[in-house]
Parts: structure tokens; C-alpha cells; sequence
């Protein structure tokens, strides 16, 4: 057994895991604020996991309103290692229909209101996010939905879009043109923020909906999304307790070099480091500082 710590946070449809065992609910803060809601500590056969609703119980949070820093600051926090996303979208490629979900590898952000790093004042770092996602939790999910026989697709550019409001047709069409497969709303900044606390990530797209440009079929509802997110909300939670056991059997993650990443990263003087920042960053800069100061 490694010091690997498994995280989960949950999009639309996804607020609970009622069938974990040994729950806690962990209120915690952050130098950023709260996150979205009570962290939800719990074991699956005896092994330990943390699970986050990203839009808080009752879906309380529109993307824009996440506190994204503060939600990742609070699963460091917890000894998360890694975070495996699950989020509602919409697809762009006629081939992937509702229901199917997406191990995306890929990302353009097209969010413009949300903070997107944890270093701003006074410490910069520069992490590279060429591939931003985990390959190795990525084959992992592949292999734990084909052994649950749910439809899925290894590899995609996910478009985060800032919303709430859904595409118009135009934007649609535009982001198919640019080889998008599928839109949401929320993986962007999250996964920025997961490479600099140091944390792998992966991210599990279900389809909802065509968003709007397929001719056949009805521009994205509120409606059409929740019929659909029923189902895959379902499929979601045992894909959960599956990977979850997975998991902690013997992974090799010595080629991922994300758990190091600011070692190569922080570009700022220690000497010239402001220290209300430091302060801020006690948690995500706990093992740089351990192996480099």
C-alpha cells in the first residue's frame, strides 16, 4: 500500500454517496474560503476515499460561483492524491451520444471570470498542462467502465465554456470546427488548480445532450439534461465503487511527474517570496518546501 489517496468530486445530478461506509463530514476552510460543501469522508471495503459535490448538496452553486481554489486547497488538505472529476456535458461529435461518457485528455478554457491560480501575489510558477490530465487514472477508468459494460470513449478535448447560460447555435458550430467533443462548464479552472496543488487528475465527461448544433435533435433543456444525468448518475456512482478498489492495488505512477511538478515550476526567489502569500500557500507548498528549502 502506497500514501496514494483517492478524490472524487461530483458534477450535476452527483451530491452523495450513500453507499459508503465509516462516513464523515469533514467541515473545512481554506485561505481562499469554503469550498462548495462538506467534504464527505467514507470507506468502499475498507478503503478510504473523499468525495466533494462541486455544486454543493442541492446544487446551490452555479460554475462561475465554485470556489475551484478553495476546493482544491480543502482536498490537499484531506491527503488527496488524486481526483477523478465527474461532470455533466454536452457533446460535439455525433458519435457520442447521451449516456456516453468520456475519459477527456484535453481541455480549452473559455472561462473568463474565475481565479485560475493559486500563485498570483508575490510567488509565480508556471506549471506545464501540455497533458493535463492523468494517463494512468484514465486507463484505469477505461478498464473499470468496460468491466461495467458502460459506453464510453478513452480521449477528447473537453471546451469550458464560463455559462451558466448553455451555446447559442453559433458558438456550437464554432467549437466543433476547432475539434471540441464535448462542453461544460466547470473542469476549467479545476484541473489548472489540481496540477499546481501537486494532484493528478482525471475527468469522466457524461453526455447529456447534443448541446445545440445537431439538426435532429432539440437544442440543450434543463429538461433533457436532468432526464439524462438521472441515468448516468446511476451508472456514475458504480463506477465509483469499483475504481475505488482498483485503485489502491499496485499503480505505476513513476512516469507522471505531477506530484513533483513545482519543483521545476516556482520561478520566484525564495528570498523574494511574499510571506502573507506563503502564508496562504501553507498546503499546497508543504513538499516543496519539505524537499527544496
Amino acid at each position: 500500500m502506497t500514501d496514494q489517496i483517492l478524490g472524487f468530486i461530483g458534477g450535476s445530478g452527483l451530491y452523495e454517496l450513500d453507499f459508503l461506509e465509516n462516513i464523515k463530514l469533514l467541515e473545512l476552510s481554506s485561505p481562499w474560503g469554503n469550498p462548495s460543501d462538506k467534504i464527505i469522508e467514507g470507506l468502499i471495503n475498507e478503503n478510504k476515499i473523499y468525495f466533494l459535490p462541486r455544486h454543493g448538496k442541492g446544487h446551490k452553486l452555479s460554475p462561475a460561483g465554485i470556489n475551484y481554489q478553495a476546493n482544491i486547497d480543502c482536498l490537499k488538505q484531506c491527503g488527496v492524491t488524486d481526483i477523478i472529476s465527474l461532470s455533466a456535458v454536452g457533446s460535439l461529435k455525433e458519435n457520442l451520444k447521451p449516456g456516453t461518457f468520456v475519459i477527456v485528455d484535453q481541455f480549452i478554457d473559455r472561462t473568463i471570470q474565475r481565479k485560475k491560480s493559486f500563485f498570483n501575489e508575490g510567488i509565480v510558477a508556471h506549471v506545464p498542462m501540455a497533458e493535463p490530465t492523468s494517463k494512468e487514472l484514465m486507463l484505469l477508468s477505461k478498464i473499470n467502465l468496460d468491466f461495467l459494460k458502460i459506453n464510453n470513449v478513452i480521449g477528447g478535448t473537453y471546451l469550458a465554456m464560463e455559462g451558466p447560460q448553455f451555446s447559442t447555435k453559433a458558438e456550437s458550430n464554432l467549437y466543433k470546427t476547432w475539434g471540441c467533443d464535448v462542453i461544460g462548464m466547470t473542469n476549467m479552472p479545476e484541473a489548472k488548480l489540481a496540477r499546481e496543488a501537486e494532484i493528478r487528475y482525471c475527468s469522466i465527461s457524461m453526455v447529456t445532450d447534443y448541446d445545440c448544433w445537431h439538426p435532429k435533435h432539440e437544442s440543450v433543456s434543463l429538461e433533457m439534461i436532468i432526464k439524462t444525468m438521472k441515468e448516468n448518475t446511476s451508472k456514475s456512482k458504480e463506477f465509483i465503487k469499483t475504481i475505488s478498489q482498483e485503485y489502491y492495488k499496485d499503480i505505476d505512477f513513476s512516469k507522471d511527474k505531477t506530484k513533483n511538478i513545482l519543483d521545476t515550476s516556482i520561478i520566484t526567489h525564495h528570498e523574494s517570496w511574499n510571506k502573507e502569500t506563503e502564508k496562504k500557500l501553507n498546503t499546497i507548498l508543504k513538499r516543496y518546501k519539505k524537499d527544496n528549502i
